[in-house]
């Protein structure tokens, strides 16, 4: 984020207007890992692994819940508690506002300590590297179009790629991530989801929150590279308008020319027995060597936008009970 970004928040936080309407959606997400993790993950983590998780998000007045299967969240803004289900034990905790603000507060002053004790011939190395970077950020009208959910939409691919300073990509190696969306016209019920979103990190938070924000631009100042894609980012992005109602997220590593050479010449050397067994059976033909790997997939596919919204569905089900 640059500083007129985080402005942006800020004056948002400030600035939140009074929540209007009801919504009520169904949203479907996915996480993908590659390779031997991401076998075990999908062997062993049962259907949510497998096929994502639905939820069923709905925002009455002050009250928002979000409930799937294996997880469940109500926000109360006026009662100032967060609500924490487990559908499988049919039980739910508490947690106030203070008490989060509380943990917040107490894991800033852990990060901040053991910022101060790392060495400091380690910081400038992390800094210097830093400055080694470059980004290129690119959107793309692709042109396709398709029906999702009831809306009309077209697609669009946002790239971002990271290398190392005046080196090709495919030379120096590095990460290219790409988000490639489905946008519909803008859908103003879902500006209540992020207006209620902003409004409960103000309440939790509050001027920490804003101060966060803006020490985050002074130590963003000093990473010249972030900040140079940060601002691209920002630029390209107002070329994006309208809801997105898919996004499919895609991050992959890109080898070096020079590890691409030694993957090729250790490509027939792999290990045998039980691990090296393991290995080629979750990976399967993905083991050959390519200069760029996926590394993970996610999908947030919005399955459907309504308004007609009722008390039962922010409240907590019938057949729960607290566990403190």
């Amino acid at each position: 984020m640059t500083r007129n970004v985080i402005a942006g928040v800020v004056c948002a936080l400030l600035a939140v207007p009074a929540l209007r309407a009801d919504v009520k959606t169904r949203e479907k997400t996915t996480f993908a890992l590659e390779g031997i993790m991401g076998g075990i993950v999908r062997t062993f983590g049962g259907k949510a692994a497998k096929e994502g998780i639905t939820s069923d998000v709905a925002l009455k007045g002050d009250r928002k819940s979000s409930m799937s299967d294996v997880s469940g969240q109500i926000i109360d803004l006026q009662e100032q508690k967060i609500y924490t289900l487990d559908p499988k034990r049919k039980e739910y905790r508490v947690q106030t506002f203070a008490e989060l603000r509380a943990a917040f507060e107490k894991a800033r002053a852990d990060a901040e300590k053991q910022a101060k004790d790392v060495k400091p011939e380690d910081k400038e190395q992390a800094e210097e590297a830093a400055k080694q970077l470059e980004f290129e950020v690119n959107v793309k009208k692709t042109g396709e179009k398709k029906n999702l959910a009831g809306y009309d939409t077209e697609e669009v691919v946002v790239t971002v790629t990271g290398h190392e300073k005046g080196k090709a990509l495919e030379e120096s190696g590095g990460f290219v991530m790409t988000s490639d969306m489905w946008m519909a016209p803008k859908i103003a019920a879902l500006d209540e989801l992020g207006q209620f979103q902003l409004k409960f990190m103000r309440a939790v938070y509050g001027e920490s929150f804003v101060a966060d924000m803006q020490q985050m631009a002074s130590v963003l100042a000093m990473y010249p590279s972030f900040k140079t894609m940060a601002t691209k980012m920002q630029t390209e992005g107002q070329k994006v308008q309208g809801t997105a109602i898919s996004t499919t997220l895609v991050f992959e590593a890109v080898k070096s020319a020079e590890q691409m050479k030694q993957t090729e010449s250790q490509k027939d050397s792999g290990g045998g027995g039980l691990g090296g067994l393991l290995g080629k059976k979750l990976m399967g033909n993905r083991a050959q060597p390519t200069q760029r790997t996926k590394v993970m997939t996610t999908t947030h596919d919005m399955l459907s936008v309504g308004t007609a919204v009722s008390a039962a569905d922010v409240a907590i089900p019938e057949g729960y009970k607290e566990k403190k």
